[in-house]
Formats: structure tokens, sequence, C-alpha cells
């Protein structure tokens, strides 16, 4: 906290500091001038009606009244993550996007509107990576209208904790009705260590994980989303270089399934199934080294993935293989008025 040269706490943000880093000190009970104080840290992404609206990392956004500030400052970005490659959220955006493709978009300035049937979120949002070109409002209008007229709700995916994320423009969305359903993030590693796990590490495709340019009857089997469609094929078979692994398995299903995409020094994964009667074997590691060997071949040094927040077996598995948080994004849902508007 900032502590002037008296000793006394000091505020030293005001609303123009809205959109930058700040770290605050308040009063858990505003009307008690000694008790308890909470510290927050985040972006500050609004400040009006005497109440402030910080935005941590994870996405919650915190509400905090004048009349509880104790002290404030503007602080540093947070330091660069000593795990795994250095990226900015632009080029993982980009990256994640890429590989995972809509059936359809177009362009709002520089938000992208995709459109896939409703197979996942992820093809079914706006992805804003700067200005619409227009004001807000209006922008969110034609989100609002191009979704409705492919019978579809109206998601924004909205980025927190990094550099050129968006915690600012999802408190605009909270604050004309849009609510957060989904909450998860990407993790970053280095992708050699990777390849080096598994008893397979010797050859691509060792340890018994085959190897495949396309998603077979079998792969599709395992995979947790039932009744994949035409659409949905389409979507999975997006990227610049597609490969989907399986651990052979009874009848015809796989014991456990992957997929990657490999971009310039980028290797994405997905999609890593398990039996859940073949859990706790290895078996998601044998996957994901036989995928991270092919992409090392293909030139790729770094890898990404997406997990979800209550996802704990995977952030374990993930952990362990050298990955690390690097960014967190949200879907935001437009819902309608009760009187129709919007």
């Amino acid at each position: 906290m900032e502590i002037s040269a008296t000793g006394r706490l000091v505020i030293r943000i005001t609303a123009a500091d809205v959109g930058k880093r700040v770290s605050v000190r308040q009063r858990l009970d505003p009307r008690d001038t000694g008790g308890e104080f909470t510290d927050t840290v985040g972006v500050l992404t609004s400040w009006d009606d005497a109440v402030l609206v910080i935005t941590r990392r994870d996405g919650e956004a915190v509400r905090i009244p004048e009349s509880a500030l104790v002290a404030g400052k503007v602080v540093p970005a947070a330091p660069a993550r000593r795990r795994g490659p250095s990226a900015s959220y632009g080029e993982l955006a980009r990256v994640a996007a890429r590989a995972w493709r809509p059936v359809e978009s177009e362009w709002l300035g520089e938000w992208e509107l995709r459109a896939a049937s409703g197979f996942t979120r992820r093809a079914n949002s706006v992805l804003p990576l700067g200005d619409p070109g227009v004001p807000l409002d209006e922008a969110l209008r034609v989100v609002r209208d191009w979704y409705r007229a492919r019978g579809l709700p109206a998601y924004v995916q909205i980025a927190t904790g990094a550099e050129g994320t968006q915690e600012v423009l999802g408190a605009e969305l909270a604050a004309r009705g849009w609510v957060r359903e989904v909450s998860a993030e990407l993790w970053t590693g280095a992708l050699a260590p990777v390849a080096d796990r598994g008893e397979g590490a010797g050859a691509v495709g060792g340890g018994g994980v085959v190897l495949a340019r396309g998603a077979d009857a079998g792969w599709l089997g395992r995979y947790q989303r039932r009744g994949v469609s035409e659409v949905a094929l389409r979507v999975l078979g997006s990227g610049a270089s597609v490969w989907f692994a399986s651990v052979p398995g009874a009848g015809g299903v796989p014991a456990a399934i992957g997929r990657c995409v490999v971009d310039g020094r980028w290797a994405g994964f997905a999609a890593v199934e398990v039996d859940p009667g073949l859990r706790r074997q290895g078996l998601a590691t044998e996957v994901v080294a036989a995928l991270a060997r092919r992409a090392l071949e293909e030139g790729a040094s770094a890898a990404w993935l997406q997990v979800e927040t209550d996802n704990a077996g995977a952030r374990a598995l993930y952990g362990r293989l050298g990955f690390a948080p690097h960014h967190a994004y949200h879907h935001f849902r437009f819902v309608a008025d009760p009187a129709g508007g919007g």
C-alpha cells in the first residue's frame, strides 16, 4: 500500500485511472474506523456513483464503496511469468481462434462474430480483438441482431488477467445486463518437456498412441460430445496442421484420445479424454506426449491448452506437465429484458 512520509496510508487513485491495474485496501465495514481490512489487486474497470469496480485476474468483479477505501495506488503490470514461453494475449487469442474455426464469421471492425450452429461457445461467440469501429451500444446491437438471425444466443468472449485483455469491456457488458456464464483459462508451457514424458518418448506415436489426420468413428465414440454433427466435424478439423491421437481400447472405442493443432511455433492441445475406468494410469500423458513429439517434428516449440476452472483433474495433470495459466476467459450472454427489448 502507498504510505506517506508521515506514515499514513494514502489514496492515490482517481476515476481517471479506470483501465489501469491498481491495488487498494478497504475496510470490511465502512462504518468502522478501525476494524478489519482486505486488499484487492486488479484492473479498475469503473468508478461511478461512489463505487469502484475492480476486476481481479480470475475475472471476479469486486465492488468497493468509496467510503470503505483506506489506500490505493496504480501498480505496474503483472511481472513476466517464469514458466512457459513468453507470449502476448493478442498472439495467443489469434492462435487459439485459428485452432477452432467457426463455419461462418464476419468482422465488425476488430471484433470477429463467429457461428457454428451452436457447437461450443468458442465457435459461437464474438472475439473482440480491438475496436469494433462503432460506439459500443451500436456494436452490441449488431451482435445481437447477427446471432438472432442465426437462431443463436449472443455471446461475447472476454479475457482477463493479462496485458491487453478486456476487463473494462467485461464490466461494460455486465452493466448492460449481459451475464457471465462460463469461465476457463488458457495455459501455456514449453513443448519439449511435454514430449519427453510417457513411455514412448523415443518415437512419435510410441506408447500405443496412434496418430491420424482425421477423427474416425472410434475417436468420435470416445469424444465427450455425443451426436457430433457435420458442423462439429468441420470445427474439429479446422486449423493449420491438425492431428488426432487415439490409444486403442475395447470394442473399437479408444481408451484415450486427444487433438492437437500445430500453428507456427505453437501446438494447441484439446479434447483429451480417457475412459473413466482407465483413469490415473498415465494414458492422458501418453496422448499429449505423442502429440507433442509430432508437433516438435513440425517445428513447434511452445504449447497451449484451455481448461475450465472447475476441472481439478485436468488442472493437476497439466500442472505436472509444466503448463501454467496465462489468462482467463469468460463468455458473457445477452439476456433479453422482461419487456422483450434489446
